[in-house]
């Protein structure tokens, strides 16, 4: 029997530095680190102690919503792991992620919203329903006062959950991070974005092909 395709994910969007390596609905291994800004530092030695050095069929890398720099390292590793080994590279959103993951891990989830950090003071927000995961609204970034408005009852999951907690009690707040492995769980629409970055709002910065300077 012929051996599964291998797929390597890539997680940087956030605090969290991941990788896993995937074949047939199952995580073969994973390499998970929460390491703040030390992205760059830490993905291809991450990536090579999996086995075979992460070598795969397809790579799948979070685009965002996160960090603007830690996206940015994600997708130029899987493009260039990609052009290397000469397999397609696909996206997924880390609210997505989350989402799957939430949803998996409590039965007695069906509405949710994933809040992260979002700089410049807001939060990211988007809100998923499930089983099976969809979406129910628009990514958002959102003022911290706006983003609980929000909820409408939800249960909180996420990065930015620390926001909301001052503002109110009683609220069902769990914080979380992106965990590579988790990609096991993403339907198939979820697994199939363009390798590009999903900012959420504007940049930052940006880069001289963002700018239409090269």
């Amino acid at each position: 029997m012929a051996e599964a395709p291998r797929l390597l994910v890539i997680e940087t969007a956030t605090a969290a530095c991941s990788v896993a390596l995937l074949a047939g609905g199952a995580v073969l291994a994973e390499r998970h680190e929460r390491v703040g800004r030390g992205h760059a530092e830490r993905l291809i030695p991450m990536i090579g102690e999996l086995p075979g050095g992460g070598r795969a069929d397809a790579i799948l890398v979070d685009v965002g919503p996160g960090s603007f720099t830690g996206v940015r390292v994600g997708l130029a590793a899987a493009r260039g792991l990609a052009i290397g080994w000469r397999v397609p590279v696909h996206g997924y959103s880390s609210l997505a992620l989350l989402a799957a993951a939430a949803l998996a891990g409590d039965s007695g989830l069906d509405r949710l919203s994933i809040v992260l950090e979002g700089g410049h003071g807001e939060v990211f927000v988007q809100h998923f329903a499930g089983p099976p995961l969809t979406e129910t609204a628009p990514l958002a970034s959102l003022r911290p006062d706006a983003a609980l408005a929000a909820l409408d009852g939800r249960a909180a999951i996420g990065s930015g959950v620390r926001h909301l907690a001052s503002l109110s009690d009683g609220l069902d707040l769990r914080e979380a991070l992106p965990r590579a492995a988790d990609a096991v769980l993403l339907p198939a629409a979820f697994a199939a974005l363009p390798p590009r970055p999903l900012y959420g709002r504007g940049p930052d910065a940006k880069t001289l092909a963002e700018r239409g300077l090269a």
